[in-house]
């Protein structure tokens, strides 16, 4: 049974191989395939998809049906997402208010395109900024922000993002595929 089992596991794995030669006169190549992202827009968050619709749009469905939708709209519109932000001001000390002042001033005066934000969660006053989707963007950001604030660190939050401004997102992948070779 053992030697059995040992032949079928061979006999797949060169199959296996073989599947990875060309066929005569093919070769494989290599090529980079644009997907785009979706996109999340948080200015549609709660809004009514019937409300929206053009007069000349005729839709017959049951009621059951619109208020599952009216639900869900309701639901959502108030939906947090977890995402991340910079830290660059933490403390709990006397000037700590006026200390988190001045930085939140600091950073929207060098950084006027990044949001900010100043908050109090008892004992601490805290300034993050950013709306970061990814920490690879929040990284991204941190170096630049870590020439004005060296104590900056990356945060995971939940808040609402703002809407997207950069339709032209992409998810990039390679495919390998055949083609004929060239003579």
């Amino acid at each position: 049974m053992k030697k059995c089992v040992l032949g079928f596991m061979l006999l797949f794995a060169a199959l296996t191989l073989k599947a990875q030669i060309p066929p005569a006169g093919y070769e494989y190549a290599d090529s980079l395939i644009f997907t785009p992202l979706a996109i999340v827009d948080s200015t549609l968050d709660g809004q009514n998809i019937f409300s929206i619709l053009p007069d000349n749009v005729r839709i017959i469905q049951s009621a059951s049906i619109r208020n599952a939708v009216e639900m869900k709209v309701r639901g959502n519109a108030t939906q947090e997402l977890s995402g991340y932000r910079i830290r660059i001001f933490f403390d709990n000390s006397q000037t700590a208010r006026s200390d988190s002042e001045a930085a939140l001033y600091r950073f929207k005066v060098k950084n006027p395109g990044i949001a900010a934000y100043r908050s109090f969660t008892s004992p601490y006053f805290k300034v993050t900024v950013g709306d970061y989707r990814n920490r690879s963007e929040a990284l991204q950001a941190l170096q630049h922000i870590r020439k004005d604030f060296p104590t900056a660190f990356i945060v995971r939050e939940n808040f609402r993002f703002p809407a997207l401004e950069n339709t032209a997102a992409f998810k990039v992948d390679t495919i390998r595929y055949l083609r004929p070779i060239k003579h």
